[in-house]
């Protein structure tokens, strides 16, 4: 019972509801107690008898009898105390005594006194010219006041308080309604996912439902592309997977049933299954690596790294391959350049993958540059080639897991199949770093890769 969102709403509404009226009843109760309008009045009465005798004190003080008549005729009690505060005349001695009163200074209109049998009296006094004290008190004045309340007050405080409840849990209603049927769409969403029905829910109600929502469907957007990614993943491994698997059994089928008869053709038979084999190993070391890397479980061993020092090696590396392909390999590296903080060998291996692809798609004479130089907070690298260059609607999937650009674009003899692999290491790679790459071509006229990582001192 009130699990609910809505029926706590309704509950919470009745609560505040009840409490207030309560609070009003008992400020109602406790002002009917305390009677301030007959106390005021008493006070006016107690002041009227003070001026009646103060315009004639000897009249009055002199006259016992007129004093006392005085007295039952405004129903007060008169009393008359010394210089040193000791009573001298009391009107209402049969009552008991009355000790001299202590003025209230906090509350100067409701000065009361207590008599020695508790009871509770307004005075009110004044200083007579021989420096007597005259002091005029009656009883505080108390009405049967839970008759009172119940008469006057209770039926329609029980009224309003009906009235009151009955229009909070409307309004309770209404408002749960406003905050808890966005929620139950966002609930009924994720009981549905993963599903065909699965849609973005449309936010309503108080501002933060609507945030959570927006929320809610940025995740749903999220996964639903991760669904896809792992669709597709599965499906260019299973297609990457069935090529080479295909030539690996044909060509071990033909050396088994001896079609491959010639020493020759079973030696280009064994070639083609070594070769695809090959491929298959590097694809499945390239997929490891590459959900190591997506997971942040790749081991990184950060250290500052010169980069004109690794430019220059990697250079070093390909200058046989460029120089049978024609193509001229180029290092401009900035003066002064700082250190960065990285993996020298994972920056080594982007630098490695870039450079290949340059010399694959850049038919002789070209050329390749690898620039390094500071921009900002940011060591800004590049390699730039005069290839074949890559076409504008290839350019956002470049990036893609096993996405190549059609090899038969690529030079003869360098035109090798890859794993498709390749570019989407070489971007994990960089992000693992805390930067980011980006690509720009133009057919015909070469690419240029262009790598941004934050510089760092620990």
């Amino acid at each position: 019972m009130f699990t609910s969102l809505r029926s706590r709403l309704w509950l919470s509404y009745a609560l505040v509801v009840t409490v207030s009226l309560t609070i009003v009843a008992l400020v109602l109760l406790i002002f009917l107690i305390r009677n301030p309008v007959l106390s005021r009045q008493t006070q006016q009465q107690l002041r009227t008898v003070i001026d009646t005798i103060t315009a004639s004190p000897r009249g009055f003080l002199s006259d016992p009898a007129e004093l006392q008549r005085l007295a039952e005729t405004h129903e007060v009690r008169i009393l008359v105390f010394n210089t040193a505060r000791q009573l001298l005349t009391d009107t209402g001695a049969e009552e008991g005594p009355l000790p001299f009163p202590r003025r209230n200074l906090l509350n100067r209109t409701s000065q009361t006194a207590v008599d020695a049998k508790g009871k509770v009296w307004l005075y009110s006094l004044a200083r007579l010219g021989d420096g007597r004290v005259l002091v005029v008190a009656a009883p505080r004045p108390r009405v049967p006041v839970l008759n009172v309340f119940a008469d006057e007050f209770l039926s329609p405080i029980i009224q309003g308080g009906l009235i009151a409840l009955l229009l909070s849990l409307i309004l309770a209603f209404a408002l749960s309604r406003w905050v808890a049927d966005p929620l139950q769409k966002v609930i009924i969403a994720a009981s549905q996912y993963p599903s065909d029905q699965s849609k973005p829910v449309e936010p309503s109600g108080p501002h933060e439902v609507q945030t959570l929502t927006h929320a809610f469907n940025s995740m749903l957007a999220r996964l639903q592309s991760t669904q896809r990614s792992q669709r597709d993943f599965v499906a260019n491994v299973s297609h990457e997977m069935k090529t080479p698997l295909t030539s690996i059994q044909g060509f071990a089928q033909a050396i088994l049933d001896n079609t491959a008869a010639t020493p020759e053709a079973r030696k280009r038979a064994a070639q083609i299954i070594y070769d695809e084999s090959a491929r298959m190993h590097r694809m499945s070391l390239d997929l490891l690596e590459l959900a190591r890397l997506e997971a942040g479980t790749a081991d990184l061993d950060m250290a500052l790294v010169d980069v004109g020092t690794v430019l220059h090696a990697v250079v070093e590396k390909f200058a046989p391959q460029a120089h049978n392909a024609g193509v001229e390999l180029v290092v401009d590296v900035a003066e002064d350049l700082p250190a960065i903080f990285a993996d020298g060998d994972r920056l080594a291996q982007v630098l490695t993958n870039l450079v290949d692809n340059a010399l694959k798609f850049s038919p002789a004479p070209g050329r390749a540059t690898l620039s390094a130089k500071k921009a900002g907070n940011e060591i800004e690298l590049s390699v730039a080639d005069t290839g074949i260059g890559v076409a504008r609607d290839a350019l956002p999937r470049l990036f893609d897991r096993f996405y190549q650009v059609d090899p038969s674009r690529a030079r003869g003899e360098t035109a090798r199949r890859g794993t498709g692999l390749g570019l989407a290491i070489v971007k994990e790679i960089i992000q693992a770093h805390g930067g980011k790459i980006g690509v720009r071509s133009q057919v015909g006229s070469g690419t240029t890769f262009t790598i941004h990582l934050p510089l760092k001192n620990n």
